[in-house]
């Protein structure tokens, strides 16, 4: 019965000594983590699991190796730990807060449908109105990274009328050029397509190239000389006509991304709220 008793103390001995380090061990990953040094961190999570054969951080330690990929760009990876997370979660809010993080992996590697169809399950399950004002925020980001930026606002407004996401998002979507207006515009004046998108040099030299061969067409009609002005200088006119359409349309879509890239920059540099 002694025996007995001392390997029963002395094997609980090793399971709380166990156990303390494994403590020990997840405090030093956190402070690695806070400390933002993520490669480290993801390193010293992965030699916890190593040794916590009981899986007592599974959900802690995957969560935060994930967000460790998430803030290296190693977007895969970080989907992997982050799904391993929300499969281990020990409650609602564990698994919600695993999901918004992979919500937010997705935003970031702009696998939007992936993003929307996770937030669209969510939507399901959580019914109060601070989760569900987090779906709608996040659903947002999604479309500003996937430069729908009228359905960003959509999904701001829905939280508040005045939130700054959806006020930038409309800033944003009024701003922009009309590609299929750059497109008719120049069909019928060559050139106005340019100068709507702000590219007056390239309008105006558009509009005198197209005067200049429709003018040279006319005159060799004009002057009976049918092959100059139907094979040559027609063929040549229509090149620059053509031209004038889709550079128009180019134009349009380079200042849109531009309009655009200057938004992504203010939310990566100046924006203070919560970010993928």
């Amino acid at each position: 019965m002694k025996k007995i008793l001392i390997a029963i103390f002395f094997v609980t001995t090793i399971n709380l000594f166990a156990q303390d380090m494994l403590s020990v061990q997840m405090d030093y990953a956190n402070n690695l983590f806070e400390s933002k040094l993520y490669f480290d961190a993801v390193t010293e999570f992965k030699r916890l699991q190593f040794f916590d054969s009981n899986k007592m951080y599974e959900y802690d330690s995957n969560l935060k190796i994930g967000v460790s990929y998430k803030k290296g760009a190693k977007f895969d990876k970080a989907v992997e730990h982050l799904t391993k997370s929300i499969n281990s979660a020990r409650s609602e809010d564990e698994r919600f807060e695993a999901e918004i993080e992979l919500v937010k992996a997705n935003i970031l590697r702009k696998t939007t449908d992936n993003a929307l169809n996770i937030i669209s399950q969510l939507e399901g399950k959580y019914i109060t109105r601070q989760k569900r004002n987090e779906l709608y925020y996040w659903r947002g980001w999604t479309y500003m990274f996937a430069d729908n930026w009228k359905m960003a606002a959509f999904e701001f407004d829905r939280i508040d009328p005045n939130h700054e996401l959806k006020i930038l998002s409309q800033n944003v979507e009024g701003d922009k050029y009309s590609e299929s207006l750059a497109t008719i515009l120049s069909i019928f004046i060559p050139g106005s397509g340019q100068i709507y998108t702000g590219r007056y040099l390239s309008g105006l030299m558009s509009l005198g190239w197209n005067v200049l061969w429709g003018y040279t067409v006319f005159n060799a009609v004009d002057a009976e000389r049918t092959f100059d002005a139907a094979i040559v200088t027609g063929l040549l006119w229509e090149r620059f006509y053509r031209g004038n359409i889709q550079n128009a349309k180019n134009f349009a879509k380079e200042e849109n991304i531009k309009i655009a890239n200057k938004a992504l920059r203010y939310l990566q540099n100046d924006y203070t709220g919560k970010k993928p």
